[in-house]
């Protein structure tokens, strides 16, 4: 049924991996899907902000994070099975959203973090904007 699941994940946060990742190779294993796994760079938010760092601080970071999803990738993903590590960034839904159609993935897997009424009222929240939006099925794991 899928041939491509795409897993995101904040790399700094591992709730948004620790059970996620389990079933996508789940999903991986039972449907032999390719399992492709995002991490998004965000961005700075106003553009005043970016004037606060130097100029290449936003492909220095990206280059950075690159390096240490492949390191947690090799880490967690059992001998075996094979995970293709994407670097994207920009606003966090935004770029999954994108992601999508770029990686042609027929499932999207994320986890979900413990709600912040507060932070969900003022921004929302990424998982579920993605649900809302997503062309494809979502599979959130709480």
């Amino acid at each position: 049924m899928y041939k491509s699941i795409l897993l995101t994940i904040d790399i700094n946060q591992p709730h948004s991996w620790e059970k996620a990742l389990p079933e996508a190779l789940k999903l991986c294993r039972d449907w032999e899907a390719k399992l492709h796994v995002l991490t998004v760079v965000p961005a700075y938010g106003m553009p005043v902000v970016e004037g606060f760092f130097p100029a290449e601080f936003e492909s220095k970071a990206i280059h950075k994070t690159g390096e240490d999803l492949k390191a947690l990738l090799e880490t967690l993903i059992p001998d075996g099975q094979h995970a293709e590590a994407h670097v994207r960034a920009g606003v966090v839904h935004g770029e999954i959203l994108a992601a999508i159609g770029t990686i042609g993935a027929d499932l999207v897997v994320m986890g979900s973090h413990p709600p912040d009424r507060m932070r969900d009222f003022l921004i929302g929240s990424n998982a579920d904007r993605v649900v809302r939006h997503s062309p494809v099925s979502v599979l959130v794991v709480r």
